[in-house]
């Protein structure tokens, strides 16, 4: 029976589930890899001797041979060495931290089997310069867009566009007596021209406002796409960045088919970053113009997926770790 081995966390949502269901149906076995657990519930080795490579993940269940596995997806890395600061002295839980990471992202890299996701990918995807470049390449419409640190430089570019966003190019979020504050897409008005000196310390993306008829988020499994729309200007908080709004949107999303061109476009797009997980935002403008915004390489798909009779999304991620869909050769020393 082949193995699939899930990277996930305790916390993660439901989808795991529903993958493994599918998974178990095509005959493989799930072994599941909590990192919050690791190290101080789960073990991982890897022993060269004899001239055989093993790897054995052990947990509080089960020992596992992990050198044997068909595939992997790189779900999530959470709270990885949960509980090990109480542990710990504080000079001690930095270094070891660094050990840890290195040692799971370490194993990931190396695993000699098909890979749905890799930490090497999702800092690649990070780059939201690169994505642009590349959905620019294969003929995707972008926004006119600034990228800078430079107050000068922004100025310019918003006084000569008029209509523009700011927006961090990561998941920004500041915490105050520990609550998270995510930082959104904003519209940057002229009475703010003053506060981009502030850029110095901080680089920030601007963007040319796209008018929205409706927003896209495409979710990309291989060769398989399931396309959603929303529109976001139902309500006044997610007219900018409907994830600020989301929990009321939640529900408002549809399934929608898309234009040839604009699906031979994303699978481009996957082609180029050689990955077969994508979740895709993407703008229809009033005149139904498709302007892409950007790729998430991990972007969640629970909500959407429920959107498909019997969960098809996840059937597309269990179909394609168990090898019975066409997929990208990302093996090491393929």
């Amino acid at each position: 029976m082949n193995k699939i081995l899930i990277i996930t966390h305790t916390a993660d949502n439901f989808s795991i589930e529903k993958v493994t269901e599918y998974i178990d149906k095509n005959g493989c076995e799930v072994i599941r890899f909590d990192v919050d657990l690791y190290p101080l519930k789960n073990k991982l080795s890897t022993i060269f001797q004899d001239g055989e490579w093993v790897s054995i993940l052990e947990t509080q269940e089960k020992k596992y041979r992990l050198d044997d596995i068909a595939a992997i997806w790189y779900r999530r890395a959470y709270n990885i060495g949960k509980g090990l600061k109480d542990e710990l002295e504080q000079k001690f839980y930095g270094p070891a931290m660094g050990e840890i990471r290195n040692t799971i992202f370490g194993f990931i890299e190396s695993v000699e089997a098909y890979a749905l996701g890799k930490p090497s990918v999702y800092r690649r995807l990070d780059s939201k310069e690169e994505q642009l470049k590349i959905a620019d390449k294969v003929g995707f419409k972008i926004p006119e867009t600034c990228i800078t640190n430079n107050a000068d430089e922004a100025r310019k570019f918003i006084l000569k566009h008029q209509n523009v966003v700011a927006k961090m190019q990561t998941g920004f979020a500041i915490y105050e007596d520990g609550v998270e504050n995510v930082v959104f897409t904003n519209v940057v008005k002229e009475d703010k021209l003053d506060e981009l000196d502030s850029l110095l310390y901080c680089p920030m993306q601007f963007q040319k406002m796209i008018e929205k008829k409706k927003e896209l988020r495409v979710t990309i499994v291989g060769r398989d796409i399931y396309a959603f729309e929303v529109d976001s200007q139902q309500f006044e908080d997610s007219k900018v960045d409907w994830r600020k709004d989301g929990v009321n949107l939640i529900d408002k999303w549809v399934r929608t088919e898309l234009p040839e061109d604009i699906e031979g476009k994303l699978l481009a797009l996957l082609d180029a970053y050689n990955v077969d997980y994508g979740a895709v935002d993407i703008i229809v403008s009033p005149e139904d113009e498709y302007y892409f915004i950007e790729i998430n390489a991990a972007g969640e798909f629970f909500w959407l997926d429920n959107l498909t009779e019997g969960n098809l999304i996840s059937k597309s991620i269990a179909d394609i770790l168990c090898d019975k869909a066409p997929r990208r050769n990302n093996m090491v020393m393929a």
